[in-house]
């Protein structure tokens, strides 16, 4: 069935960038279904995306038991579902990453608690 707009929606959306601390950013952990979509985080476009793998995820994911088991050096990266090699060193901003950007990663041979992808 399709639907009409009566009229037009002319509004500024609540969810702009000035209407929040610091750039949401979404990040999910592919296989992991556990964790059923991907977290909303805010976090200054100054922080080193390396910060994310040390500091960020560990509080994030850190109680799934594959998470201890997880080889950075290995991970997939994904920006837009596009595969995508961010640079540890540089800053989120550095590395293209804006405002409600999704990123998600993927960790070879780890595919959720006994390989059930959860």
């Amino acid at each position: 069935m399709s639907t009409v707009a009566l009229g037009n929606y002319e509004f500024e959306p609540k969810d702009v960038r000035k209407n929040f601390p610091a750039p949401l950013l979404y990040i999910g952990w592919e296989d992991h279904l556990l964790f059923c979509a991907p977290v909303c985080l805010p976090l200054p476009g100054e922080t080193p995306f390396g910060a994310l793998t040390s500091e960020v995820l560990p509080g994030v994911y850190g109680a799934h038991p594959d998470f201890a088991h997880i080889d950075w050096s290995q991970v997939l990266w994904f920006k837009s579902s596009q595969p995508w090699q961010p640079d540890p060193t540089k800053s989120l901003q550095e590395n293209g990453i804006g405002h409600k950007d999704v990123i998600r990663f993927r960790t070879p041979g780890l595919i959720g608690i006994k390989g059930s992808l959860s």
